[in-house]
């Protein structure tokens, strides 16, 4: 054998054992549960939401590590593809290498079977008749077209073969499950939209991180109208809006795509539970496309999507669509009280105490629905707790803190409190402050008793009352009780500025004088805050000359309470909400998706592949005969290649029947 000769055959060697490898049932086994456990994960794990949400959900050991196997957005990641490239491979070849033996296979009756296999068979019966048995043959091929056999003879010579065959379409079922795979990933790919991606590897195009408005978008991160054939994207509208681009979440960024039309939101309507929580909701949308001679008008909910040249509209979430809300602005230092009227997704610079602030109007929300406070009166799980609204405030520097401020006071041990909750970063839990409302259910009396104890003036002259009936008790001397009377003026401005902490700031905790100083200090200031607490009640028209009642006791310690760690609020004012006017958005998920016929075709021929496979059985049956010492010996055989008990007793039934048709000699 010559070198190329062996050249040869050691690339054809190399070539059938990659075909073999290609086309093995273990390799397509393997792919499939890999592309099982991916699908798993990305059903399990939203995709392509904002990494912010994954960050604070996972953490940032967790999330680097998901990020890193590409878990935010797997059906984009290079390995499932490969992984779907080699089952889309190795599918084709195991068609390509098992496709003609199979068609061959439906097409061939067997008409060579030897007598002895045919006797090594589990479903053999034997007979004998008198004569040449062409009379019994005949009529074994009668019953067997009855009973929806196809069947040819063969003459050998020394003996004649009958073989019959049905539910040869079983095979089909083989061939249309395999191919329903590569039809479906084909689909996938299609609905992939493989090019944009390449763009996007390539820099040909640009994810943009920034929170911008779409018109200021640069061009590489803008696609047209005719430019991209799939994608899924998302776009709120407020009632009264339109709406001509979507919005593709890209891992931590977007893309703008542009539509061939233009959505207007006429109305969007919500029904909600008695509770408050959402029940229903479906927006009343207007096409306007220069193709239609009239606008198309059309009401979609959840599950109604609207379709249109292609295009599918779904009703996927809602949210604040631009609510005019009127502010009631409390300075925290001093109380006063200014009026402002915004709205969601605006910016306001505010003039402080501490300087300029930016208020950003985040969201507004009709209803909240949470756990009810324990031992509510209502008695329910659940309850309402009214609007509220988000926003943040960001000072100079540019650090901002985001609140929660609800507008209505809510129930807690028998006492009526207005919730604030802060937060320093997105995904933390809020840390609500409780600030206690008064008869009125209003922060007026908070809020002036807050101004009052940060009323030096108004402080020295309430203590310096005190201590001067205090000196004419115990004979203090003018010195002591001006000093006295500073210490104490002092303590409160610190407490005002920074809590009961900045006034122990000072206090060694392993000196005992000064401890048991510090604690005389806050025992006088406690008889201070009370003596201003009734200041301000004389003002707003109480009897202060009757005894405080328990309502008045409760509210001066919870309010005290409150200014003690008030400092930690991080904002110099409170922001309360007055009145809104509620302005709605609907939030529609707008798909192109080309592919999805050919994935539908792929689950039909899965359907009908698994069908033939399972419920059309492959059945072979022969009839051997021959002529021996002047008697015919005719013999019956057959297999099917499923069900093999249920082969076993239609064969019984065959054989039964036939034999009491053709009454054979017995033995």
């Amino acid at each position: 054998m010559s070198s190329e000769q062996v050249k040869q055959r050691n690339r054809n060697s190399i070539g059938r054992i990659l075909l073999e490898f290609l086309g093995s049932m273990n390799l397509a086994i393997t792919l499939l549960v890999a592309i099982i456990v991916a699908a798993i994960i990305g059903t399990v794990l939203q995709q392509n939401q904002a990494y912010t949400g994954y960050l604070a959900k996972f953490g940032p050991f967790w999330f680097e590590f998901f990020e890193a196997l590409g878990l935010y957005d797997i059906y984009g990641t290079t390995w499932f593809w490969s992984i779907l490239a080699f089952l889309l491979i190795s599918t084709s070849v195991c068609i390509y290498r098992n496709a003609p033996g199979m068609l061959r296979e439906m097409r061939q009756f067997r008409l060579d079977v030897q007598e002895k296999s045919l006797r090594s068979f589990h479903n053999v019966r034997e007979w004998r008749f008198d004569g040449d048995g062409e009379r019994q043959l005949q009529a074994v091929q009668g019953y067997l077209k009855h009973e929806g056999y196809a069947h040819r003879i063969k003459d050998h010579g020394d003996h004649r073969l009958l073989a019959a065959r049905k539910g040869t379409y079983n095979r089909i079922g083989y061939l249309l499950t395999h191919l329903s795979i590569i039809v479906t990933c084909v689909g996938a790919v299609i609905d992939a939209n493989l090019p944009l991606k390449i763009q996007l590897l390539s820099g040909a195009k640009q994810v943009e991180t920034r929170d911008i408005i779409a018109s200021e978008v640069p061009e590489k991160s803008v696609l047209q109208a005719d430019e991209n054939d799939a994608f899924r994207g998302n776009v709120y509208i407020s009632e009264g809006g339109k709406a001509r681009i979507a919005f593709l979440g890209i891992k931590e960024g977007y893309l703008v795509q542009h539509l061939p039309f233009t959505i207007e939101l006429k109305d969007f309507r919500i029904e909600h539970y008695l509770t408050g929580q959402p029940k229903s909701f479906e927006s009343d949308l207007v096409i306007h496309d220069t193709e239609l001679a009239q606008p198309l008008e059309k009401t979609i909910s959840v599950n109604h999507p609207l379709v249109y040249r292609g295009y599918s509209i779904y009703q996927a979430d809602f949210r604040d669509g631009g609510s005019k809300l009127t502010l009631h602005s409390w300075g925290v230092l001093d109380g006063e009280k200014n009026e402002l009227k915004g709205e969601i997704n605006q910016s306001y610079d505010l003039g402080t105490p501490l300087g300029k602030y930016i208020l950003e109007l985040n969201d507004f929300r009709k209803f909240n629905i949470d756990a009810a406070p324990e031992g509510h009166p209502s008695g329910k799980e659940k309850i309402n707790y009214g609007p509220s609204f988000t926003f943040k405030l960001r000072n100079e520097a540019g650090e901002a803190l985001e609140y929660t401020n609800y507008m209505l006071p809510v129930l807690f041990d028998g006492r009526n409190f207005f919730l604030s909750g802060v937060r320093k970063e997105v995904g933390e839990p809020m840390q609500y402050i409780h600030f206690p409302a008064d008869e009125n259910n209003s922060m007026q009396r908070f809020m002036q008793l807050r101004a009052a104890l940060a009323d030096k003036a108004r402080v020295s002259r309430i203590v310096d009352a005190q201590m001067r009936v205090m000196a004419s008790r115990v004979k203090l001397d003018d010195a002591t009780r001006i000093k006295a009377t500073t210490s104490i003026v002092t303590g409160v401005e610190r407490f005002v500025q920074g809590g009961y902490d900045a006034i122990l700031a000072g206090v060694d905790r392993e000196d005992p004088d000064q401890q048991n100083q510090a604690k005389a200090l806050l025992n006088v200031m406690v008889q201070v805050f009370k003596s201003v607490y009734l200041d301000v009640m004389k003002e707003t028209g109480r009897d202060t000359e009757a005894k405080l009642n328990e309502k008045d006791i409760l509210f001066f310690d919870d309010a005290l309470n409150v200014m003690a760690s008030i400092h930690l609020y991080g904002s110099p004012i409170y922001m309360q909400l007055s009145d809104f006017e509620h302005v709605q958005a609907s939030g529609l998920q707008i798909a192109k998706a080309p592919g999805t016929m050919i994935f539908y075709l792929g689950c039909l021929m899965l359907i009908l592949g698994v069908f033939f496979m399972f419920y059309i059985h492959h059945r072979r049956l022969w009839v051997w005969v021959k002529q021996e010492n002047g008697q015919t010996i005719m013999l019956f055989a057959g297999s099917g290649d499923r069900d093999q008990r249920g082969f076993a007793a239609h064969f019984k039934q065959l054989a039964d029947t036939l034999e009491q048709s053709l009454q054979p000699n017995k033995a």
